[in-house]
C-alpha cells in the first residue's frame, strides 16, 4: 500500500482550482498566491504524475484528456483538505475533552468553574467521568483527571492544586443524640462512617502532632463513596473522616462540626494528571490552565 503524499495532495488542489477558476491568475487570486506560483504548482504536480494535465496557450486552458479524468477524481479535494485544517486548526479552541474526578470533588469544587469555563471556552465540550476509581487515563481515552494523591504511574504529568488533610466530623444533629467524644477511646465508642477505600478494616488512621492514632470504631457503616460518606455523616448516622475542602459550604453553614481538632491524617495532595505535555490539543491545554487559574480548593 503507497504511503499518501500530503504534498502532492495539496498540488492537486491547486489543479483543481486553476480548472475550476478558469486561469492560473484566478486561481492565484482565490488562493491569494501568485499567478507564477500556482503555474510553478501544476508543473510539480504533471512531473511527478510523469503526465501533461493541461494545454496552455496564451489566451486560455484546456485539459487533456488525463486532466480530465485527473479533474473528476480529485475535484473534491480543496473542500476536504480546508476541512482538515479546520479540524486540526490550534487557533481556536474547540472539540471534546474527557475530565474524571472523584463525585464529591465534581460537585463542590468543579461544579462552581464550569460556568465560567463555558463562557470563556463556548467551543469547548466536556466529557465528565464521575468515578471514584482510579481509572486508567489511557486505556478510557480520558485527557485530565483530577486525582487526590501521587500518581502512581510515571509517565502521567502531575500538576499540583492544592494539599488537605483528612479531620473528624459529625453534624450537629448527632451530637445532640450521643454527645461529642473527648478521647480516643470514646471516639471508638461512636457511630462511624467509613470509607472502603480507605481501609477495608474500617480502622482510621491519623496523627496526633507526629505520632501516628489508629481508632478502631466498634459500630460502624462503610461505603464506597467519598460523596455519600459525606451526606451520611451530614445526615447525622454517624462520624466521619472528611476534607475540609470538599465540605466547605456545609462548615461555613455549620452543618458540620470539627471534632478533636488534635487528630487529622496524613497530607494528600490534590492534582491535576494528564498522560503527555506532546502534542497537546489547545481544547485540553486551556481546560488545564482554566482549572489551574480556578484555584478549585481555596
Amino acid at each position: 500500500m503507497s504511503t499518501v503524499d500530503i504534498n502532492r495532495l495539496k498540488l492537486l488542489a491547486v489543479f483543481v482550482e486553476v480548472v475550476s477558476c478558469g486561469s492560473f491568475a484566478a486561481a492565484a487570486r482565490k488562493l491569494r498566491s501568485s499567478r507564477s506560483r500556482v503555474s510553478e504548482q501544476v508543473a510539480q504536480l504533471e512531473s511527478s504524475l510523469g503526465v501533461r494535465l493541461l494545454n496552455r496557450t496564451t489566451r486560455q486552458l484546456s485539459m487533456t484528456a488525463e486532466g480530465r479524468e485527473v479533474f473528476t477524481r480529485a475535484s473534491d479535494l480543496p473542500r476536504i483538505l480546508t476541512d482538515v485544517e479546520i479540524a486540526s486548526s490550534q487557533e481556536v479552541a474547540r472539540g471534546r475533552v474527557a475530565l474524571t474526578v472523584n463525585h464529591d470533588i465534581a460537585i463542590s469544587r468543579l461544579l462552581p468553574a464550569l460556568e465560567s469555563f463555558q463562557q470563556r471556552y463556548p467551543r469547548i465540550q466536556l466529557d465528565l467521568v464521575l468515578s471514584d476509581d482510579r481509572l486508567d487515563l489511557i486505556a478510557e481515552q480520558i485527557d485530565v483527571a483530577i486525582r487526590v494523591g501521587l500518581p502512581k504511574d510515571d509517565s502521567l504529568i502531575m500538576r499540583p492544586l492544592f494539599e488537605d488533610r483528612m479531620h473528624i466530623f459529625a453534624s450537629p444533629q448527632y451530637l445532640q443524640r450521643y454527645g461529642e467524644p473527648a478521647s480516643v477511646s470514646e471516639l471508638q465508642a461512636h457511630r462511624w462512617i467509613t470509607l472502603q477505600q480507605a481501609s477495608p478494616s474500617a480502622d482510621v488512621n491519623m496523627y496526633q502532632g507526629d505520632q501516628p492514632v489508629t481508632v478502631c470504631p466498634e459500630h460502624y457503616h462503610m461505603c464506597n463513596s467519598p460523596l455519600m460518606l459525606q451526606r451520611m455523616v451530614l445526615a447525622g448516622l454517624g462520624i466521619g473522616c472528611l476534607l475540609p475542602s470538599t465540605v466547605a459550604d456545609e462548615l461555613q453553614a455549620g452543618d458540620l462540626v470539627r471534632l478533636m481538632p488534635g487528630l487529622q491524617g496524613e497530607a494528600l495532595q490534590f492534582s491535576l494528571v494528564y498522560p503527555s505535555r506532546r502534542q497537546m490539543p489547545l481544547r485540553t491545554r486551556c481546560l488545564i490552565e482554566h482549572l489551574l487559574a480556578a484555584r478549585l480548593f481555596t
